[in-house]
């Protein structure tokens, strides 16, 4: 339950006890390489999204769809130093996914804007009731309408808008219906988009078309060892149903491949005009643009993924760990969250879990792996809605913890590394 304390109150205790944080006895129900325990930090806040957590660890968190009551963005506290949250307050009577901390101030968005709450040197909200609109009317579409954010090093904010369409057929997502040449939705959606960190109202027209030919980004990280945003797209869907001709359903379960991309100013994702496939390593043309399922696209305007990962597997968190707590090897690497998939048949479902990437000089080095299973609660996912629980959003904790939230029961997940440890 979310407490009715007042924030400002619920603000005024943070405890000086010692932090012996211990894992769950089951780590809260999930598989963990040999070293790393778990614990559920709060459990049924909703269906919770991205999630930061402040300098002196206090988590917040956005809630997404139809809020109620001011409980758009959670704050959860430690008081006792058990690692369990004893402290839930609420504020924000907006729906919405992204959430970030920057230079003194808490930005959020909802599907049509982002705002910004100003810090004290506590960490707290200082006026929840009044935060200050940073950008305002973005595209929202019938689908992939949610607004992920991530913030640069010069003052720039970094805004996901999804393209309202699954392949920007003439007829969306209808049997044998062709692309529309160009695709118009490249002109608002489809791309990320940078706007200023700390300039007030502004429109849509004001912001930056960064990147473009990315159908819908969840997870978003900015990398400080190159300076640079990585994205992680959700691929396409429904090459079996729409082009049955070319592709058989175990073809549509396994293709395309979701995608890690490294952004630069300009950079062309390609999405709808091609996909990539995880089997051939190759960028093909799209069927709804003459491809026949083994054309490959030559066109150098596209650029290649930094990394792809099996289809449909829906991933929504990236992180960048720069934390020291875990050992050497995931210094620099980045998490990534998978959702799981709901279109994998004939197939199982899959997806629910954290995986790992090892960088190296900013670029992926090695295979990906699991690093956190067992969010679904059960060994095969066979239904769309059969997971207890599918990660979301990651944050990494001031003492090197990494955080994973889940947003169908309102799960908050510690990691932590513990061998060794007392």
């Amino acid at each position: 339950m979310i407490s009715s304390t007042s924030l400002l109150a619920a603000d005024s205790t943070h405890t000086n006890k010692p932090q012996i944080v211990k894992p769950d006895a089951d780590n809260a129900g999930l598989k963990l390489p040999a070293g790393f325990g778990a614990l559920k930090v709060a459990d049924k806040l909703g269906h919770t999204r991205h999630l930061v957590v402040s300098a002196q660890g206090d988590i917040y968190t956005k809630v997404m769809g139809k809020v109620a009551g001011d409980k758009g963005i959670l704050k959860l506290r430690d008081t006792t130093g058990d690692g369990k949250a004893d402290q839930i307050t609420s504020f924000g009577n907006y729906g919405g996914t992204g959430i970030a901390i920057k230079n003194g101030y808490l930005y959020t968005s909802s599907d049509e804007e982002v705002f910004r709450y100003k810090l004290n040197d506590k960490g707290d909200v200082i006026d929840p009731k009044q935060p200050e609109k940073i950008i305002t009317g973005l595209k929202k579409g019938n689908q992939h309408e949610t607004k992920s954010i991530a913030l640069d090093n010069e003052g720039n904010i970094y805004v996901n808008i999804g393209a309202y369409s699954n392949s920007c057929q003439i007829e969306d997502r209808t049997k044998g219906s062709m692309g529309r040449m160009p695709c118009p939705i490249l002109d608002s959606a489809g791309g990320i988009w940078q706007f200023k960190a700390d300039q007030l109202n502004q429109t849509y027209g004001q912001g930056t078309r960064y990147a473009t030919g990315l159908r819908n980004v969840v997870g978003l990280d900015w990398n400080n060892q190159l300076n640079q945003l990585f994205v992680m797209q959700h691929g396409r869907d429904q090459l079996h149903d729409l082009f049955p001709d070319l592709y058989d359903d175990k073809a549509s379960a396994e293709k395309p491949a979701e995608t890690m991309y490294a952004i630069k100013k300009g950079t062309n994702a390609g999405w709808p005009y091609v996909y990539y496939d995880p089997a051939l390593n190759k960028k093909i043309v799209a069927p709804e643009y003459g491809g026949d399922g083994k054309k490959e696209s030559t066109d150098p305007a596209f650029s290649d993924p930094a990394i792809a990962f099996p289809a449909h597997l829906a991933p929504n968190g990236l992180l960048f760990y720069t934390g020291n707590q875990f050992p050497e090897k995931y210094k620099n690497g980045a998490f990534i969250a998978f959702h799981g998939s709901w279109n994998r048949a004939p197939l199982p479902q899959a997806g629910y879990f954290v995986v790992f990437v090892p960088f190296e000089n900013g670029k992926p080095t090695g295979k990906w792996e699991v690093f956190a299973d067992g969010f679904s609660g059960v060994e095969v996912v066979t239904g769309t809605r059969g997971a207890a629980h599918r990660p979301c959003g990651l944050a990494q904790g001031p003492d090197g913890s990494l955080y994973v939230s889940d947003d169908v029961k309102g799960t908050i997940y510690r990691i932590m590394y513990t061998k060794g440890a007392k």
